[in-house]
């Protein structure tokens, strides 16, 4: 069975605004505003339009942000959180 791919919602559902350090994330399909920290709003970013699997998801994390040391096991907690907020969907 292939891994999920995840796709991020469409930017047009969501309204943002930066509140250092959060990034309030509006989303229109539940009426519920979110309060993201890094890397939420970089994950959401690299998920939209194309959904990809965790794997690939953090290999480009990886080298977007010059990650030395990288955990996937915690971007997949993330995954999983963005995902039970309906922000995020796994396909």
């Amino acid at each position: 069975m292939a891994p999920p791919r995840y796709r991020a919602a469409a930017p047009d559902t969501l309204l943002t605004a930066a509140l250092v350090p959060f990034v309030a994330v509006f989303h229109r399909a539940s009426g519920v505003t979110h309060l993201l920290t890094e890397p939420a709003p970089e994950i959401l970013a690299m998920l939209y339009p194309d959904p990809l699997t965790a794997a690939a998801l953090f290999e480009r994390l990886a080298a977007a942000y010059d990650l030395v040391d990288g955990d996937r096991e915690t971007l997949a907690e993330r995954l999983d959180e963005l995902v039970a907020t309906g922000l995020v969907e796994a396909l």
